[in-house]
């Protein structure tokens, strides 16, 4: 028998979270391990129980559901974030996708995306609901008109461009190194590399050009 998914739900308002219990629930491939009231409470259920997947309003008291994906991301905790929330707000969905967020749901069609954001999420694929696609397509062509103006971004390896992620996170070089499990030294060489493919000179224009276009890299 194949194992079930684990799942927990995080969402301060007590009649919408029963909604998102009982999509869960009727789904038979899923299991439901925990229900959490405000982001500290989710976080510790998160941090503990490590499920398969995370389903977080954005707008909790204690801490936010960016706040709790930006936990789970840092501490590279397996689970596969969700993200809930009432507004179609580009920045947040923007700073959800710089995070690793895999799915973003619209509350109003939560009972209808719901659980497909969970099986895309499980299959480590992205959704996000159609009333917010719009914020993806104009990202994927922003990403693909700095790729001409910056061919050099072609050239990156993977690892410089986790790098690259994170500075436009304003992780310093000891913090990505702690989270990559390499040394700070290898960090500033990944830099040092970067800026060069990039043709970026000057002490900050990394950072600057990281924090500048996060949303497209």
């Amino acid at each position: 028998m194949n194992r079930l998914c684990t799942v927990m739900i995080a969402d301060d308002h007590p009649i919408f979270q029963g909604g998102l219990r009982q999509v869960i629930e009727k789904d038979p491939s899923l299991k439901l391990v925990a229900a959490a009231g405000d982001g500290e409470e989710a976080w510790r259920f998160l941090e503990s129980l490590k499920p398969d997947v995370a389903i977080l309003d954005i707008h909790m008291p204690r801490r936010s559901g960016l706040e709790v994906a930006r936990l789970a991301s840092k501490h590279r905790l397996p689970s596969k974030i969700i993200l809930l929330t009432m507004y179609e707000e580009e920045e947040l969905f923007n700073e959800a996708l710089d995070l690793g967020v895999l799915a973003y749901v619209l509350k109003e069609s939560a009972a209808r995306d719901l659980l497909k954001a969970v099986h895309c999420a499980i299959e480590g694929s992205h959704f996000v609901s159609p009333a917010v696609a719009n914020f993806l397509i104009k990202r994927r062509s922003q990403a693909e008109r700095l790729q001409e103006e910056k061919p050099g971004l072609q050239r990156l390896t993977a690892t410089e461009r986790q790098i690259l992620r994170r500075v436009a996170q304003d992780r310093t070089s000891k913090e990505i190194a702690d989270e990559m499990g390499i040394s700070v030294r290898t960090v500033d060489t990944h830099r040092q590399n970067i800026s060069l493919k990039l043709d970026l000179h000057g002490s900050h224009s990394l950072l600057k050009f990281a924090y500048d276009h996060k949303a497209e890299l």
